[in-house]
């Protein structure tokens, strides 16, 4: 059997009057993420470890910033579609570990929420996907509550 393991990255300022959407769920909160798509941090890191565990380049490369039809567009979408390229490649996923990093609101109890969204569009297991929650102790933009940040590992598994 090959496995083959991705990370992903990704950051959004955090604005007043935006929505906030981490996850797949929409959070309720003063400030929301500021980006071209709905900014789920968590689900465009999520993509850009599948897309890098299967060596097919980055979630801009698919779904550029530039494609005024993917304005605002639902990253569950997305997700659904980074999935179906993995797939394509011969690759199931095996598992999901992530960290979300955001000072405030605190999350512990969305993720169960996130898991099931999460699992439904990416068709796995609940139980294969992690999800951590994290402040950085007020240091740097994350701290100071002017953006956030979303870390993903993945393993997916050769099927061809």
């Amino acid at each position: 059997m090959k496995i083959r393991v991705g990370f992903g990255y990704d950051v959004h300022q955090l604005g007043e009057g935006e929505e906030l959407w981490i996850g797949g769920i929409k959070v309720e909160h003063t400030k929301g993420s500021i980006g071209h798509s709905d900014g789920d941090v968590l689900i465009h890191a999520i993509c850009d470890a599948l897309l890098g565990a299967a060596n097919k380049r980055d979630i801009g490369f698919h779904f550029p910033d530039t494609d005024a039809e993917l304005k605002g567009i639902d990253s569950k979408v997305l997700l659904k579609k980074t999935v179906e390229i993995v797939q394509g490649a011969g690759y199931e996923i095996g598992n999901v570990d992530s960290t979300i990093a955001l000072e405030r609101p605190k999350l512990k109890n969305l993720i169960p929420e996130m898991q099931i969204t999460l699992a439904n569009v990416m068709g796995i297991e609940i139980d294969d996907i992690a999800i951590k929650a994290t402040t950085t102790e007020k240091l740097g933009f994350v701290g100071q509550q002017a953006g956030i940040a979303a870390y993903a590992t993945v393993l997916i598994e050769r099927t061809k």
